[in-house]
């Protein structure tokens, strides 16, 4: 690494048990995960007194979009404190650590890892040593051009202390040629592709950017006289906060003792936010540009119900983030909606995993089905995707042994056939049952009596936002193969003749 950037030495975390069932995701016969699992989570704050506890509480209504380690760092205009570990929120922070960290400006973040291994060196945010000062930098997405432009910076001298996509863009403010963070900011974004809401803290500036393309969300929001950033506007609800705006794409705000510097580092390209966080990522009591997404689910299984009515008794949603979706279906179809699938929430994370007869044990640990509710009925179950199928077999499976006579599934989105490449945990394509099976083989795989996807035309209405060049403006890569920004070769593209 270059004198001008060094990492500081990692403090203390709690160890994070891996296994079996992770993240809501049950996973297949083979331990791979068998639901999309989201990337990252951010939380900004300048100029409130409050900033770490704001943060917290913040992190807490974002703790969907990552449980593998938290972090806050905070600067009092002279120096930075911060603390980070693996694990929940609840796990890393306490009231000492919190007491500790002392300012009125903050960035805070949630992980999941979909670039980078799991463990304290890659929990965010990262902080630096930068020749101008501190840096600290948390983002929400992934970089899809980061091992190209590492490997640039190592064959240059560069030493790379994490597996974090994060730390490229460090490095590339390092390198810049200007002294000015605010240039060396808008230099290194001008040098990477991919999806990203990023926030950088120096010991007097926050900076928010997101990508061009506008992929992830993020928020602005307002307490008193101070700003807030969250990737999902219940972060605010959670610290009372009001909502503001959307960052718009290519969007550079700096925020100091000046006030509020609207700037961009890039013109608007082609808008494509992703449309999984309207069907399964954003927590029900978000808004994504002003669409609650509750709301928007709710259209999602009406449409779903007008393009794949069945006769039936009964409505099921596979929780939580199906439930809003089966609400619709049930409303439009007039069949009542029950509470047929109930999911334990304190099962916490097992690592169990001595025999498969045990792993099929484990689905009850996490799902259970109401047999009163079931028994002797005709059962549409509603769900936001199907991915590798395991899940959906075992669900289906669940509804039988507790007596439904009909298992009809209904999913609120189209066929995941491909890979996302933006900060969204998917197996490469052939691990995908779409994109090798039709509709009727995942039928029979699953053991359905039917089943039918909402079609892309459905759900872009369903999401209602304006008509845009792009797809309504929205990233549907997954469903059909069209990236709106340069993807690794070999797997999107290079498969998308088909793969081996």
């Amino acid at each position: 690494m270059s004198d001008e950037l060094k990492m500081p030495k990692a403090g203390g975390g709690s160890k994070l048990w891996t296994g079996d069932f992770y993240n809501d995701g049950m996973n297949g016969h083979d331990g791979l995960p068998d639901k999309l699992r989201e990337e990252c989570g951010v939380f900004g704050v300048y100029g409130h007194t409050e900033a770490a506890q704001l943060s917290y509480y913040g992190l807490h209504a974002l703790q969907h979009r990552g449980q593998e380690s938290a972090g806050i760092c905070v600067s009092d205009g002279k120096e930075f404190r911060y603390h980070r570990g693996m694990g929940l929120v609840k796990e890393v922070f306490n009231n000492e650590n919190l007491g500790g960290l002392k300012g009125s400006v903050s960035i805070a973040h949630v992980r999941y890892s979909t670039a980078g291994e799991s463990k304290l060196a890659n929990a965010q945010p990262l902080v630096f040593k930068y020749r101008e000062g501190d840096l600290a930098i948390a983002t929400n997405g992934n970089l899809t051009n980061a091992m190209e432009i590492k490997r640039n910076l190592e064959r240059q001298g560069s030493i790379f202390q994490t597996t974090s996509d994060t730390e490229v863009v460090a490095h590339l403010i390092a390198r810049s040629k200007h002294d000015d963070i605010v240039l060396a900011v808008k230099e290194a974004l001008l040098q990477i592709e991919g999806a990203y809401a990023f926030l950088f803290l120096t010991k007097d500036k926050l900076i928010a950017a997101l990508d061009p393309h506008g992929l992830r969300p993020f928020a602005i929001g307002r307490l008193g006289n101070a700003y807030l950033f969250a990737s999902e506007t219940c972060a605010f609800d959670a610290v009372g906060a009001s909502y503001y705006r959307d960052m718009q794409p290519g969007e550079l705000l700096v925020l100091d003792h000046r006030g509020v510097t609207e700037d961009r580092f890039s013109p608007i390209k082609q808008r494509a936010i992703c449309a999984m966080e309207y069907i399964y990522f954003a927590r029900p009591d978000s808004d994504i540009d002003g669409i609650n997404i509750h709301a928007a689910r709710k259209r999602m299984g009406r449409q779903l119900a007008m393009e794949s009515f069945v006769d039936a008794d009964v409505v099921t949603g596979v929780p939580d983030s199906s439930t809003s979706a089966a609400i619709g279906f049930a409303e439009q179809t007039g069949i009542p909606y029950e509470l047929g699938l109930i999911k334990n929430r304190y099962t916490g994370r097992t690592f169990i995993e001595p025999s498969q007869e045990l792993r099929e044990q484990g689905v009850k640990m996490k799902l259970s089905a109401v047999r009163k509710v079931v028994e002797g009925k005709r059962v549409v179950m509603i769900d936001d995707s199907i991915v590798r199928g395991t899940t959906s077999l075992r669900i289906v499976n669940l509804l039988r042994e507790a007596g439904a006579t009909e298992v009809h599934v209904r999913i609120s989105s189209p066929p995941f056939a491909n890979p996302c490449f933006y900060g969204i945990d998917t197996p490469d394509r052939k691990g995908l049952i779409a994109a090798v099976k039709t509709v009727e083989e995942i039928r029979q795989a699953i053991n359905a009596d039917s089943l039918h996807f909402l079609s892309k035309e459905g759900l872009l209405a369903s999401i209602g936002r304006p008509n845009a060049e792009f797809n309504r403006g929205h990233c549907t890569a997954c469903f059909d193969n069209r990236y709106p920004t340069p993807v690794p070769d070999a797997e999107a593209m290079g498969c998308a003749n088909g793969c081996d």
